[in-house]
């Protein structure tokens, strides 16, 4: 799950500049997504969820690592691309329901780009997904999400990337 894990706090890191929404405003007056959605911070985050996975698909090989999912190029770019449009999807019901940026939203803010990997997974390549992630897998996947997205915000916060600690 590092591919899915890691560009969500890549993307906080390294974001700002232009909105991918442009500024606009949606049907019901609010933003699409806010500014905290960048293309700096998409582009970013996905890469460097790419790039923890080209380094577990290298050290797997080179260590003989076979008891980990066998990730490949597609599965660790459907993880990132789908953690980051899951957050977005998120973002957007978010202003749906009129809550602010930064505002709580418990469940939706740690399962978002579980659900948005998994989603992707599930269109393009289905077979990666029920062959590498295991009920057991599953399982730890559904407990360490909310544990590490709560960690992971809580240093953001103390680090002065994220405003609020959640």
């Amino acid at each position: 799950m590092l591919p899915a894990y890691l560009p969500n706090p890549v993307a906080a890191l390294c974001g700002g500049g232009t909105p991918i929404d442009l500024g606009r405003n949606f049907t019901d007056g609010r933003r699409v997504f806010g500014d905290g959605k960048t293309y700096r911070g998409l582009i970013t985050g996905i890469l460097a969820g790419i790039i923890i996975g080209l380094i577990q698909i290298w050290a797997a090989g080179a260590y003989g690592l076979e008891y980990l999912p066998q990730q490949t190029v597609l599965s660790v770019t459907l993880l990132s691309v789908g953690a980051l449009l899951g957050d977005l999807i998120k973002s957007f019901f978010k202003r749906r329901f009129g809550k602010e940026r930064g505002a709580k939203w418990p469940v939706a803010d740690q399962y978002d780009l579980v659900a948005g990997a998994f989603l992707l997974l599930l269109v393009f390549n289905p077979a990666w997904l029920f062959a590498e992630v295991t009920l057991a897998a599953f399982i730890c996947i559904l407990i360490l999400t909310p544990l590490l997205h709560r960690a992971v915000n809580i240093i953001g916060y103390l680090i002065k990337v994220k405003e609020v600690p959640w």
